[in-house]
This record gives C-alpha cells, sequence and structure tokens, in this order.
C-alpha cells in the first residue's frame, strides 16, 4: 500500500477544515491533455513492453502520430470555445520532436507539467541516480522550451516508483499526479520535508481508461463526466472539491467521440461557481492557503480514529 511507503496518513473526508476557492467556487476544474511521444522502437524495459507486437508496431505508433498530427488542434479549438487552459501532461521529447505544438500551447498560457521523456520509457528498474537525471532532463527542458520549471509530475505511463515524488520534490516540484486517493489536495509527506502535495488526477474520468480499459461508447463517457461533476459540485458546497478529465490527444479528439467531451465541457462550465483553472493554480492556491492547516489537522487526528 503506498501508505505503507509514509507518502500520506489517512484523513477522513469529512470534518475537515474548509477549502473556499477564488471567488467562493464550489469545485476547482482543469483539464489535463497528455501529449506525448511514443518511440516506434523503443529501448527494451524487461519489466514491460512498450508495444505488444513485434517491431515495427505500426498501428500503435500512427495513431499517437494522428494525436500529435489531427487530434490536438482539434481539442484545443475546443478548449477555447469554452474558456479552458489546458495543463499539460507532456513527454518532454515532443519539445524537439513537435516545437509547434508548444508553440501553440504557450499562445493559451497553457500548463506544462512533466509526463516524462518518452512515454515509452518506465521508471522500472532504475537506479535512484538514473532517476532522478531523467526528472531533472524533463524539467530542464520544459523550462528550456517554455521558460519556466513545471510544478507537477505525472511519472511516463504510470511507472513511478518509491523515491519519484522525493525526486521531484527535489528538483521544484509542489504536486503529483500519481496518487489517486482523493477529491481534494492533500499534503504528501516527501525526504526533503517541503511543502508538497497531490491534487486529483482521476483515472476515472480518463479518456484512456475510459475507452481502452473500460471499453465505455462516447456517450456515455459524457454521461459520466456530467455525473461525476455533479457529484463533485454538490459536494462542493461544503467544501471546495477538484475534478480532472484528463484526456489524450489521440482518444478524445477522434471526430466520433469529440461531440460527448464538448456536451460535458459546455454544461460544466456553464455553471458560474466553478473555477475552471490550471493544476499549477490549484497546487499553489491550497499551499499558501490550506496546506498549514490541513497538514495540523491530519497530525491531531492520528490515533484517534
Amino acid at each position: 500500500m503506498l501508505e505503507d511507503l509514509e507518502l500520506y496518513d489517512y484523513w477522513p473526508y469529512h470534518h475537515r477544515p474548509k477549502i473556499t476557492w477564488p471567488n467562493n467556487a464550489r469545485l476547482a476544474f482543469w483539464v489535463a491533455p497528455n501529449i506525448e511521444f511514443y518511440e516506434l522502437d523503443p529501448p527494451l524495459n524487461p519489466s514491460r513492453k512498450a508495444w505488444p507486437q513485434p517491431y515495427p508496431a505500426t498501428q500503435g505508433y500512427s495513431i499517437r502520430d494522428y494525436g500529435n498530427r489531427v487530434g490536438h488542434v482539434r481539442q484545443m479549438r475546443i478548449l477555447d470555445k469554452y474558456g479552458v487552459r489546458g495543463s499539460i501532461s507532456l513527454s518532454t521529447a515532443l519539445c524537439e520532436h513537435h516545437p509547434e505544438i508548444i508553440q501553440m500551447c504557450l499562445e493559451r498560457e497553457w500548463e506544462f507539467f512533466s509526463h516524462g521523456i518518452y512515454n515509452t520509457r518506465y521508471t522500472y528498474g532504475m537506479s535512484e541516480t538514473q532517476e532522478r537525471e531523467m526528472i531533472d532532463d524533463a524539467v530542464n527542458t520544459i523550462e528550456k522550451y517554455t521558460g519556466r520549471k513545471p510544478s507537477g509530475y505525472l511519472a511516463p505511463a504510470l511507472s513511478h516508483s518509491e523515491l519519484t515524488m522525493d525526486l521531484f520534490a527535489e528538483a521544484g516540484g509542489i504536486y503529483t499526479c500519481d496518487l489517486f486517493h482523493d477529491d481534494q489536495p492533500t499534503p504528501v509527506k516527501v525526504r526533503s520535508g517541503k511543502q508538497f502535495i497531490s491534487i486529483p488526477y482521476s483515472l476515472e474520468m480518463n479518456d484512456t481508461i475510459a475507452y481502452v480499459v473500460n471499453k465505455i461508447e462516447p456517450r456515455r463517457y459524457g454521461q459520466i463526466i456530467k455525473e461525476n461533476f455533479d457529484r463533485l459540485y454538490q459536494e462542493g458546497a461544503d467544501s471546495g472539491t477538484v475534478m480532472c478529465i484528463p484526456t489524450h490527444n489521440y482518444q478524445v479528439s477522434c471526430p466520433h467521440r469529440l461531440k460527448a467531451f464538448e456536451e460535458a465541457l459546455d454544461y460544466i462550465t456553464g455553471h458560474s461557481d466553478v473555477w475552471v483553472t490550471t493544476g499549477r493554480e490549484i497546487a499553489e492556491y491550497f499551499i499558501d492557503n490550506y496546506y498549514e492547516i490541513s497538514a495540523d489537522d491530519i497530525n491531531s487526528k492520528q490515533g484517534t480514529l
């Protein structure tokens, strides 16, 4: 269990300090487009194959290329329409392979957070030194191409290690997307002792999980997004909640799927008391206003539950 890694303590959802988002919003809403780069013939990792079939994996490679060629622009137009600034989960190799995508996002003041270098190179089997070098490479590349270091981290293909959050915090990061344990931001323990948090990044709302793993049709996926929002919006009247939709430009942006996503965005942004924001802004606001009182509340309840 991740709690056995001492990343966080048990903290029941009820009777927490109340969170009030800017302008008294009930819910902080962010969209995290995964903009990734997959290698056609990546180095072999003994713990996981990048492709299910032998090289060359033209089908898997080319649909992801479709995402960067076509799907990204299609999704960007929809997010523009509803005033949503994306928080990009970025494979930093994209900075060199497709710098034009980075430029389009910069023009819109989107956030960039790190998703490793390639989504076909995993943390599995890395030493601490190797993982630190990978994280530092990704952080420095994002800063070079965008002018700002990333605040958040999602391990490539979710292949985080026991040290990932420690290492990213030491590289200057303030939040992780690799924990799926809450509907509000929560403090995470890192060995440096700095203020570091998890913010909700939902696998259940993730389009790849919906379409590839759960085999859900687009109309149903759109309805699930709305129902997820309705519950979090209701609970946000008592204390602010967070909703994230993680997307992939080769999934949600396929022509037959985009309408359901657009209708869900129209529904969510049609509520005036929703803070449409980015991962960085959620993390900074929570750390500035609620980190200390949350940490104190957690500590006060240990041994009394």
